[in-house]
């Protein structure tokens, strides 16, 4: 059972941070008590921001030997409030937003090393100064930090050729709820040598101990590319496209997303710059790109190709081919700005949720007609990373509705998504967690085993309940 914090810890902690790595209750503190989604907002008697790896040590030390509880945070992008305090105020929030140290590139092992403060647009920075590519890419890439983009397993919208944020890493460094810190940042790409601990760190959401540093993957990085945004009828035509165009293009298919009308117009409306590409309003879109490391030039002609092909077929109604880069990242910022759009049109129950592509068009039939009947005038506004199946379904209240009542209906409305998904063979989480909003409700999902495995794991390494409590498990 954790304890509250005395004056005597919280000045001792202040002390080994320094003025800079300290702030108590005030406006200063407020950036990192509310997720940006106004769904969780947290309090706390101080905010730690320790600027290197043994002052964290020293501050998990000091509160575990006082029981007082920890709330690691990155950039807090997190949307599932796992890097919220509660708002009892008893829990010490533990930013990592001074650690931003690039420790070492090595080009000839194609790695990168950094420090877990270290925003993601900074990681993707480095790489391309090193003629490399960190293919980790996501709206809020800005602001996200690594050690947070790990500790969620972070997906985005290259997950389709590189894998999530699993998949881009070889070794970590991590600080255990008792202080003593693992050294873990190896860059081998083989090691058989007994469990793979850094796996049991990405995606604990910081429950287990908070990530300092990591050893990353850097590709090589991509010379040509080419996009287009494609209309067409509906999602079973989308999976249609999907799978001729992982025929045409194989690896180099990089990026698969899926668009509804309603959200494009959301955004259209939102945005002063914002534009349809096409000529006429289509049911669906799809943003289609493709990245190799071939000659310039070389793609464009080979993708034109392609949507002409299946113009012809009837498979998609139209398409705009980008003819610039720029308008390539115009195509992109579309679909980015989905999430921030749909803020302007009332309350909005999301869900982050993954299927097999297979079973994505019967999921949309389904669940629109299920949460229509739950909540007549219900706007469903679904989006998503449709080649590796995580999809978006957020639901934007009616527009005669009062936004607070609507909201109200969020566990009912919920329940019901994800019961359809995990009838369907689904998962809730796709790419956000679990945090605060999922905790309780992962139990009606996950078997007993697994259950008990987690609290098994989680008990192993953090016998007290001390380290981000009652988030995931």
């Amino acid at each position: 059972m954790s304890q509250k914090p005395s004056e005597h810890l919280l000045a001792a902690l202040e002390k080994i941070v320094g003025p800079k790595g300290a702030l108590r209750p005030g406006p200063d503190q407020a950036p990192y008590l509310k997720e940006w989604r106004d769904k969780f907002q947290g309090a706390t008697p101080l905010i730690l921001r320790p600027a290197s790896t043994l002052e964290l040590s020293e501050i998990l030390k000091l509160t575990y030997e006082a029981d007082v509880a920890v709330v690691p945070q990155g950039g807090n992008t997190g949307l599932v409030g796992g890097q919220i305090p509660h708002p009892g105020g008893d829990e010490i929030l533990i930013s990592l937003d001074r650690m931003t140290h690039i420790r070492a590139v090595d080009t000839d092992n194609n790695t990168l090393t950094v420090d877990g403060g270290v925003i993601l647009a900074e990681v993707q920075k480095v790489a391309t100064d090193h003629n490399r590519f960190f293919p980790l890419s996501l709206a809020s890439e800005g602001s996200a930090r690594i050690g947070g983009l790990l500790s969620t397993n972070a997906g985005g919208t290259n997950v389709l050729r590189y894998g999530n944020a699993r998949e881009q890493v070889l070794g970590l460094e991590v600080v255990l709820p008792d202080g003593t810190i693992w050294e873990g940042l190896r860059g081998l790409r083989k090691d058989n040598t007994g469990y793979d601990l850094k796996d049991l760190f990405i995606g604990a959401e910081g429950t287990l101990g908070i990530i300092t540093g990591a050893v990353l993957k850097l590709q090589a990085r991509p010379r040509d590319h080419a996009a287009a945004l494609v209309g067409l009828r509906s999602p079973a035509d989308a999976i249609a496209l999907l799978a001729q165009a992982r025929a045409a293009f194989d690896q180099a298919l990089t990026g698969f997303e899926l668009m509804s009308r309603r959200g494009l117009e959301f955004v259209i409306a939102s945005f002063d710059d914002a534009r349809d590409p096409l000529a006429a309003p289509h049911d669906w879109y799809v943003l289609l790109e493709l990245s190799s490391t071939d000659q310039p030039g070389t793609l464009s002609p080979r993708l034109e190709r392609f949507l002409a092909d299946v113009l012809q077929e009837g498979l998609i109604a139209d398409a705009a081919l980008a003819a610039s880069d720029q308008q390539r990242r115009d195509f992109w910022d579309l679909r980015e700005r989905f999430s921030e759009a749909q803020k302007p049109f009332g309350g909005s129950i999301k869900h982050d949720i993954s299927l097999p592509a297979s079973k994505i068009a019967e999921f949309l039939e389904r669940a629109n007609d299920l949460v229509a009947k739950a909540c007549p005038g219900i706007r469903p506004v679904p989006f998503g990373h449709l080649g590796d199946g995580n999809l978006h379904y957020n639901l934007t209240q009616p527009e005669d509705m009062d936004k607070q009542a609507y909201l109200d209906q969020w566990p009912q409305i919920s329940r019901i998504v994800h019961d359809l998904v995990s009838e369907m063979g689904g998962s809730i989480s796709a790419e956000h967690g679990l945090g605060q909003l999922k905790r309780d409700e992962i139990k009606r999902y996950k078997s007993e085993i697994e259950m008990d495995l987690m609290r098994r794991i989680k008990q192993a390494f953090d016998p007290k309940g001390l380290m981000n409590p009652g988030k995931v498990v």
